[in-house]
């Protein structure tokens, strides 16, 4: 399972290294090259929620062996990729096996360690071995692009797909399903709105307010709408109603939205203020990030543990404190500063983001019906890419190009702030929402 998960987000961050070459490989213009990047993210954040409820009604096990055999296509696909389209497809493809692919591993997760202190000692593994392929990505796609070029970092999936279907079928048993009839409605127009909104979300960052992210948003908004009245009335809805009323539920997926939408776009504006406005190749720009990668692995499984002793709230509100002073010290870029100015926030969003992520999940999949936990892995999933796609886009209009450098780190330094108070607000929301009890007591008294 954790294989599984490195490697949809290993896709992720491996390929923004390989786009230069890409361009002078295929003769991508950077319109192209946009979509080789968005055709991923679209359609894997649309559908997340569709590859949890399939795997609550037919399987887990069945979805992690199909979004890996489609992964693995797509992958190679990628690789053999003779035109720009046909890489951009193929990318839609890796999308689909991924969300598929990712909904099911957390889920499985959750069904082969019931006990929620073991389950949150297993998340934070899960949290800590796929947090790897963010360090990996840039350092891993700059040497494969240097060594093999651009076509290698699909390659590389190849293996990772055989040993990860290898130990699927050999270790993880089939599980009991949910059963019942498909939401196809709910699944469509959940998947149109949710495409709808990220692409409108990602265009809104290149374009502004043209006609094609206003027709986005306005297909986005109606599809919310009819996937709302869907689900009112469909027997195995994909998102019941009455979570909403779930203070736990809602409250812990906030989080979760706030930790990436801060952490994601931090990421990118701090990626290209390195490569663009310091002059860093991707390898060396990748090495001056681990800073902030290294903690957010290493402490993962620390997490997992502290949180199956304590409950989720203590590292959620510590890993918010500790990442907001992160963010708020971004106010001391300045145009010539050095790299050491720098470290305070790298170390702080690393530590803070360290300290959330297994907590905040184990805080939604705790919150979720017991009885489907391809819905609680899927909604906390959807929260966690949309707001890291909303993040990006609203932290590069904040910043703009980075080629106008007094003005990008004067941008950088009011995400920062932005940043922090998102997270200050965050605190307030664990606080005000979260259960105070430990977690173990929670399964205890949702059994009873």
């Amino acid at each position: 399972m954790c294989v599984g998960m490195f490697l949809v987000l290993l896709d992720v961050t491996v390929i923004n290294v390989a786009l230069p070459a890409m361009s002078t490989g295929l003769g991508a213009g950077i319109a192209q090259l946009q979509w080789i990047v968005t055709a991923y993210t679209i359609t894997f954040a649309a559908l997340l929620l569709s590859g949890g409820a399939l795997g609550d009604i037919h399987g887990h096990r069945r979805m992690v062996l199909s979004g890996l055999v489609v992964f693995g296509i797509g992958s190679g696909l990628c690789g053999l990729a003779w035109a720009t389209d046909v890489l951009i497809v193929a990318r839609a493809l890796q999308g689909i096996g991924g969300a598929l692919l990712l909904p099911a591993t957390l889920a499985i997760i959750t069904r082969a360690f019931p006990k929620r202190r073991e389950q949150a000692r297993a998340i934070g593994i899960w949290a800590g071995v796929s947090s790897l392929a963010l360090p990996a990505g840039p350092v891993l796609g700059g040497a494969l692009v240097a060594g093999a070029g651009w076509r290698a970092v699909f390659w590389i999936n190849l293996p990772l797909v055989a040993v990860a279907i290898a130990l699927t079928v050999k270790w993880v048993p089939k599980l009991r399903v949910v059963g019942g009839r498909l939401d196809i409605a709910g699944m469509l127009t959940g998947g149109v709105s949710l495409a709808a909104i990220v692409f409108a979300v990602i265009n809104a960052g290149r374009t502004g307010a043209s006609a094609g992210t206003v027709a986005a948003a306005v297909i986005g908004g109606l599809g919310v709408f009819a996937f709302l009245a869907v689900e009112r009335r469909a027997d195995t809805p994909v998102f019941p109603m009455q979570l909403w009323k779930s203070r736990a539920f809602v409250g812990a997926n906030a989080v979760a939205g706030a930790m990436n939408f801060v952490g994601i776009g931090t990421i990118f504006v701090l990626t290209l203020y390195l490569q663009d406005a310091r002059g860093l190749s991707p390898l060396v720009g990748g090495v001056a990030m681990l800073p902030l990668f290294v903690p957010l692995a290493v402490m993962s499984p620390l997490t997992g543990s502290l949180t199956a002793r304590r409950g989720p709230n203590l590292p959620i509100v510590f890993g918010l404190g500790i990442g907001a002073v992160g963010s708020a010290s971004l106010l001391s870029l300045a145009p010539n500063s050095g790299y050491a100015v720098l470290l305070p926030a790298l170390l702080g969003l690393g530590c803070g983001m360290g300290l959330l992520t297994a907590a905040v999940v184990a805080a939604a999949m705790n919150a979720a019906p017991p009885e489907r936990p391809g819905l609680g892995s899927s909604v906390n999933n959807t929260a966690r890419q949309a707001a890291g796609a909303l993040g990006t886009a609203v932290y590069g209009a904040i910043t703009g190009s980075p080629g106008h450098r007094i003005a990008f780190i004067s941008g950088i330094q009011v995400a920062g702030v932005v940043g922090a108070a998102l997270w200050i607000g965050a605190i307030a929301v664990t606080l005000v929402c979260l259960p105070k009890f430990a977690i173990e007591h929670s399964h205890e008294r949702s059994a009873g």
